[in-house]
């Protein structure tokens, strides 16, 4: 008999029509813890009902919500009346809710609220307290149990994601009474020995009661003491711890822990790069800036040098030595045409030019003869002509 082949869809709905049809599951009475809350806008009431064991999604439909006499809360106790189907579009199978009666708050969740008010009020969660995480640690501290999944995922992870980073591990008992301890000594280890620069406690997911040992206030003490930052990765998603709220980062699962804890490889070497590049950069600015700086004094002092000044003067004395020659050249052709003036005018008043004219000049011992008087008795004479100079004897008539 050949079986035929079925789509997911089918199968899904072969599954709802067998549980539909089921008498139990359709008559259920179940006892939990709620988890998970969320009133919907629509006015549908999702949750989690869990115990020690187990977990399982539940609904109440607005229909049924509003008849609802008590407020839910997480932690809360809880009787579900109802039945059990499942969903099509996902395969999952939920609670639907008819009806809701407490049972009372779980003593573990009543101690849990009490103690994270208290470490609340005074200071344990305060932001401003809270260590960084380093983001390229070279040596990373693990506080677990060494043969638990929890090791095995943040060791997977860690190795995928950047093999250059250490991990060091320090066994401990994450579950059952007092192993809170181990966790205190191994985070005490760490912060003596200062070998490493961030640590990671944690454990898988379980019950309330498995996780317990991270909810101890010895330990959140020793967590808020810690020189070095703290994550805390315990359990699954759904599940906080008064480690979570006390510790420097809270990561969802130990995978997630060793995510926060160890940076991708390639990030790493991107960011040397990056800082690599902004460091030549800025050194080639720095340099530009202080050659600008050398040019700016250079030429400062270049203009203030005593050569320069010289050089300067030097050339202002050729300058006034220029004026001073075209001042002397000037005058002197000018004192040129007054004398060429003079010699002119000299010239046109010389009376040896009358000589050329047929002119002589008579003179006598006691100069020139210029009047008949000096002419009455016989004397030495000299007579000037225009080619030369007589000399005679003068004698009157009588």
């Amino acid at each position: 008999m050949k079986i035929k082949t079925l789509t997911v869809s089918e199968v899904n709905n072969y599954l709802k029509r067998i549980i539909d049809n089921d008498f139990i599951l359709n008559n259920l009475s179940v006892k939990g813890e709620i988890s998970n809350l969320k009133y919907h806008s629509s006015g549908h009431i999702y949750f989690s009902l869990k115990d020690e064991g187990g977990k399982i999604n539940c609904v109440m439909f607005r229909s049924k919500a509003i008849m609802l006499k008590l407020t839910l809360e997480e932690g809360m106790g809880v009787v579900i009346g109802g039945r059990a189907s499942i969903y099509p579009q996902n395969g999952s199978i939920q609670l639907y809710c008819d009806t809701i009666e407490q049972e009372g708050r779980g003593e573990l969740y009543i101690k849990f609220e009490r103690l994270k008010e208290k470490l609340s009020k005074e200071g344990y969660f305060d932001e401003e307290l809270k260590k960084e995480v380093p983001k390229f640690p070279s040596r990373v501290g693990i506080v677990t149990s060494p043969t638990g999944a929890a090791i095995r995922d943040i060791i997977n992870v860690s190795r995928r994601r950047n093999r250059l980073v250490d991990l060091v591990l320090y066994p401990a008992k994450v579950q059952g009474i007092g192993a809170y301890k181990e966790v205190i000594d191994g985070i005490k280890y760490f912060n003596r020995t200062k070998s490493v620069d961030v640590i990671i406690i944690g454990r898988g997911g379980g019950s309330i009661e498995e996780l317990w040992n991270f909810n101890e206030e010895e330990l959140a003490k020793a967590i808020f003491k810690s020189k070095i930052p703290i994550i805390s990765a315990v359990g699954h998603e759904v599940d906080f711890t008064i480690s979570d709220f006390v510790s420097d980062v809270r990561a969802a699962t130990p995978s997630q822990g060793a995510e926060i804890a160890v940076p991708l490889q390639s990030d790493i070497e991107d960011a040397i790069e990056y800082m690599n590049n902004r460091m030549g950069s800025i050194i080639a600015n720095k340099l530009q800036l202080e050659k600008n700086k050398v040019d700016s004094l250079s030429r400062i002092l270049k203009l203030n040098s005593p050569m320069t000044r010289i050089v300067n003067n030097y050339m202002i004395v050729e300058k006034l030595k220029e004026r001073l020659n075209s001042n002397i050249v000037n005058k002197i052709n000018l004192e040129k045409e007054k004398l060429s003036g003079l010699n002119n005018l000299l010239m046109a008043q010389n009376p040896c030019n009358l000589l050329n004219k047929g002119y002589a000049i008579i003179e006598d011992e006691s100069g020139v003869i210029n009047t008949v008087k000096r002419m009455s008795e016989e004397k030495e004479i000299n007579v000037f002509l225009a080619d030369g100079l007589v000399k005679g004897k003068f004698s009157p008539d009588k």
